[in-house]
């Protein structure tokens, strides 16, 4: 039988940067660490892409 907990829809994790932190346990500054760094990664991956695709350009004008 479902709890009242499984009817509820799980509140979105964000982070807004400055945020205050004083009231967030623990766990809940562990999750908005993971999705920090998960978004630093994909950040991190756009910008190679970036540079790739402007080293390609810049190597097809030059020649």
């Amino acid at each position: 039988m479902a709890t009242d907990d499984d009817d509820k829809p799980k509140k979105k994790i964000s982070h807004e940067i400055g945020q205050d932190l004083t009231l967030l346990s623990v766990e809940e500054l562990a999750e908005r660490i993971a999705l920090l760094n998960a978004e630093i990664a994909r950040l991190q991956s756009s910008m190679q892409l970036k540079r790739a695709t402007r080293d390609a350009a810049d190597r097809f004008f030059k020649s």
